[in-house]
């Protein structure tokens, strides 16, 4: 593991590169001057070639995958299409679910108005699948849960965990101002990603220990 300004690469080779990415950083590039500074330009400035394969909400922290090339982009791009990496998050929910493991299986769709803010729609939305697993029901009346998205949908995780009535900490989009308050970040963190390395064809795996 080595670090770049203001960012931790896990990884890198001739195919693709790991790295931890800090919550309030964006993944590509936003609107403007001030939208510039993002994990792409910042890999780029040391590998040219790197490309991103996936992203994380600005907020959410965590483990991201770019790829060295074209070709290397298109098999990865692949592999996270069609489900074939196992990703993990950790997250801080509000109140003590009820159940130590389950799925929560709410098809998504955006809320035009309130962009870039995701509903559940039950007729329209697309199907959105993510399994959940209780790590600890915290003293303080949240719970550390393990999260497993199937479908990859934007803020699929945030989302599901509103629906369920337990909405993250820290989350200024779908929490309660009251939930707000109780974190200084969103408490969402990509621990795990598991995948087949494009050049050896190996199964490869990389954690990253969340930081809350």
């Amino acid at each position: 593991m080595s670090a770049l300004p203001d960012l931790t690469v896990v990884h890198q080779d001739d195919a693709l590169v790991v790295v931890d990415k800090p919550s309030g950083l964006l993944s590509v590039p936003g609107r403007g001057p001030q939208g510039q500074d993002c994990i792409a330009h910042r890999v780029q400035a040391r590998w040219p070639d790197a490309l991103i394969v996936h992203r994380l909400d600005m907020a959410t922290s965590g483990l991201m995958v770019l790829a060295r090339g074209a070709g290397w982009h298109r098999q990865l791009s692949i592999a996270f299409a069609e489900r074939h990496v196992a990703k993990r998050y950790v997250a801080l929910a509000h109140g003590h679910l009820a159940d130590d493991a389950g799925t929560m299986d709410w098809p998504l769709i955006c809320d035009w108005p309130n962009r870039p803010r995701q509903m559940v729609d039950l007729i329209n939305g697309k199907p959105s699948l993510t399994r959940y697993r209780v790590l600890q029901r915290r003293p303080d009346g949240s719970t550390r849960v393990a999260l497993e998205p199937v479908t990859g949908r934007s803020h699929q995780l945030r989302v599901h965990l509103q629906a369920l009535g337990h909405p993250l900490l820290g989350d200024e989009l779908y929490a309660p101002p009251d939930v707000q308050a109780l974190a200084p970040r969103l408490m969402l963190h990509a621990e795990h990603l598991a995948l087949v390395h494009p050049r050896s064809g190996e199964p490869v795996q990389f954690d990253s220990p969340a930081p809350f």
